[in-house]
């Protein structure tokens, strides 16, 4: 692998999800919903748009397994690696021009792209695709009553509370990875790569990208916030608030129920839905 002198925003070393035990993540895997069919198949429509070839899928981040068992159900092998001494090993035994496609869902933010772009330039096979794509910042749902000045305190909380544990890849996904270092942004450029291919495409609030985006009653929004890697920091840095009135996502919820009582929504019955402004980057090497 190269070694540079600077260091990239994204080369952050991400510490919260590595370090979860069992427990919390089971609690993750269950709360983390598969992506929609839509952007399944934008993935495997640019990846097959150049010649790729379904032989093997690597995803990397893996976590629960959700990418490389659905998009694994189109190739032939697939691995999927998590951050571990076993997924460095793995990666390392990878040989050269032998994979067709490598995908990166919600995890890019946490790469050193200087050393990942020449590492997937050599096991990447010509006209071989990486794959990357994040969910963006949460954002309520329009459908949503009073979601609008429900956003507003939403961004003021995160602001106040979460801001200051954000780590540099969390900053990348808020603005969609248009800083997210690509092979002809770094100095010196990675080779390989045909920038011409490049394809990008925004998710906007009315597509689905995540596969189920129900109305969620609002124990369990506080559960799904509850993943988020700020918040986990957040309630390291303050064990004495969770679980009381002073947890940030009791903060978030209580917003919520105030927005929708001031709509009409009885108690009891609040729910949220979310809504994701994602994006999904693809980066072809040469053939």
């Amino acid at each position: 692998m190269s070694e540079q002198s600077t260091t990239p925003a994204s080369a952050t070393k991400e510490k919260t999800f590595s370090s979860y035990n069992k427990e919390q993540g089971t609690e993750y895997a269950q709360l983390r919903p598969d992506y929609s069919p839509a952007l399944y198949q934008v993935v495997l429509d640019q990846h097959k748009a150049s010649g790729g070839q379904l032989d093997t899928l690597v995803d990397l981040g893996c976590g629960p397994g959700n990418v490389a068992r659905s998009l694994g159900l189109h190739f032939a092998h697939a691995v999927g690696l998590d951050p571990s001494d076993g997924m460095i090993a793995t990666a390392r035994s990878l040989g050269d021009n032998s994979v067709d496609l490598i995908t990166a869902a919600n995890s890019a933010h946490w790469f050193d792209m200087a050393r990942f772009w020449p590492s997937a330039a050599r096991v990447l096979k010509p006209g071989g695709s990486v794959v990357m794509w994040t969910s963006g910042g949460n954002r309520i749902h329009p459908s949503v009553p009073n979601y609008e000045a429900m956003q507003v305190e939403i961004d003021q909380i995160e602001t106040e509370y979460l801001r200051p544990y954000f780590e540099p890849g969390n900053l990348l996904t808020r603005n969609r990875y248009a800083d997210l270092p690509l092979p002809w942004t770094l100095d010196p450029p990675v080779a390989g790569f045909d920038k011409c291919d490049f394809f990008k495409k925004d998710w906007d609030l009315a597509e689905k990208f995540y596969a189920a985006n129900p109305d969620v009653p609002l124990d369990m929004f506080e559960k799904m916030i509850g993943t988020m890697s700020p918040v986990t920091r957040w309630r390291e840095a303050n064990p004495d608030a969770v679980g009381t009135e002073k947890d940030v996502v009791r903060l978030y919820r209580r917003a919520i129920e105030r927005h929708l009582h001031a709509a009409g929504v009885e108690k009891g019955k609040e729910t949220v839905r979310g809504a994701m402004q994602g994006v999904v980057l693809v980066v072809k090497k040469k053939n």
